[in-house]
């Protein structure tokens, strides 16, 4: 098991994040105010503390998660390098449908960052939803069937 220590949306395409302390997930838009949580199979990304702070050390930076544009930060959770499984996370239950792949903001933001990022699915996981609900910081995270 592992725990949800960030949230995030976007209100704007391009603009900065907006970190929560908690959050309502819908079936229909991902998480509740984020403009992209309506694109089909990637409503929510999932970034994973360790694979951040690997890829981080690897491109010889230290950068805040937020960085990486995901909407959730989980730590403490290993997670199975595939599409398909689903996590659960407070109410909210999600479906894992590809591993996101490290854009070219990455390397704006520290150049080596993208290419750091790719090795172990790094750059984290997108998923559609499919069960809403709401979540909170310091909520449970778990692999379910």
């Amino acid at each position: 098991m592992g725990r949800l220590i960030g949230i995030a949306r976007v209100r704007e395409l391009r603009a900065p994040l907006e970190e929560l302390e908690a959050a309502t997930i819908s079936v229909t838009s991902g998480v509740d105010g984020d403009v992209r949580g309506r694109k089909p199979g990637r409503q929510v990304s999932i970034l994973f503390r360790e694979g951040w702070e690997n890829a981080c050390r690897a491109a010889g930076t230290d950068l805040p998660w937020t960085t990486r544009r995901a909407n959730l930060f989980v730590e403490g959770f290993d997670f199975p390098h595939a599409v398909g499984w689903q996590v659960t996370i407070g109410d909210a239950v999600f479906e894992v449908t590809m591993e996101t792949e490290p854009c070219h903001l990455m390397d704006r933001a520290h150049f080596g960052l993208r290419r750091a990022m790719i090795p172990e699915w790094r750059g984290g996981v997108c998923c559609k939803v499919v069960g809403g609900g709401r979540i909170g910081l310091g909520d449970t995270v778990r692999l379910c069937s």
